[in-house]
């Protein structure tokens, strides 16, 4: 049984469809890309999956349980479902020790389990050295294994990650790379959406690439990268020279630059959820 399954997701706004049909698999221990370029429908579709906004049709099942209806909260509680924002999640002026110790209180872990816990997590995120260092003093790379660490707080079995390689360098691009390689050896399973068409297609085991709300191209990174439709109408050639691999737009990755692209105003009373800081 596939730890996410998605169905047949729809979503319209203005009477314009913006996802007409997406389907997606994503096997335990599994690390799956969702690419796509500007206003395909990429955005919607990734949000959907995670709850924070309602699809018109279709369904999202995890670990087989249908989530279609539950908020983001409760597919983190219940569903076994982390995420990690684009933007920083950290509480900025708590120490890299507080902001795993707060998240693992919310959760009512005990004193003892909370301190073994947290030190286990900066020793496997390498953040031991800065666990009295506040968040906001933390660079770009470092504040990133902070937030998987504290996903990892509610023992997830599959972490929603957009854009994860925004705004790093490209050594910590690597040494994320890194660590979600090691997480999927726990059999922790990853779906990841990004504008860095390169980092991803050197990571997942399959990829989904969307164009016009549908998905036009499935499979593993090689499939992916040498179907001249994906070439010719996404990613242009993958191969040699390297300044030429990865350059998806300059899209900020929101939903209203989908909205935006496909000339269509924001629905004030379409569905929307977020989940609880």
């Amino acid at each position: 049984m596939p730890i996410l399954e998605a169905q047949g997701l729809v979503k319209s706004y203005r009477r314009r469809r913006v996802v007409n049909g997406v389907d997606l698999l994503v096997e335990r221990g599994e690390i799956v890309g969702l690419l796509g370029p500007n206003g395909a429908g990429k955005t919607t579709s990734f949000r959907m999956i995670c709850g924070m906004i309602d699809p018109d049709e279709g369904s999202v099942r995890l670990n087989g349980q249908d989530v279609t209806s539950w908020p983001m909260h409760r597919r983190a509680a219940e569903g076994g479902m982390g995420y990690l924002a684009q933007e920083s999640s950290v509480f900025r002026k708590l120490t890299v020790e507080q902001n795993l110790l707060a998240m693992m209180e919310l959760l009512g872990i005990g004193r003892k389990e909370r301190q073994r816990r947290c030190t286990q997590l900066l020793e496997q995120f390498e953040i031991a050295s800065l666990r009295h260092r506040k968040a906001d003093k933390l660079s770009g790379g470092e504040r990133r294994r902070l937030e998987i660490a504290r996903c990892l707080v509610s023992d997830p079995e599959i972490i929603m990650l957009d854009e994860p390689f925004a705004g790093i360098d490209p050594v910590t691009v690597q040494n994320i790379q890194a660590i979600i390689r090691k997480l999927r050896n726990q059999d922790i399973a990853f779906l990841i959406t990004d504008h860095a068409a390169r980092e991803i297609l050197q990571i997942v085991d399959c990829c989904y690439v969307i164009a016009d709300g549908q998905v036009f191209c499935q499979g593993n990174p090689d499939k992916v990268k040498n179907d001249p439709e994906v070439q010719r109408r996404y990613l242009g050639e993958l191969d040699p020279p390297q300044e030429t691999l990865v350059s998806l737009g300059d899209e900020e990755d929101s939903l209203r630059d989908e909205e935006d692209s496909l000339g269509i105003e924001e629905d004030p009373d379409a569905p929307h959820r977020r989940l609880a800081s």
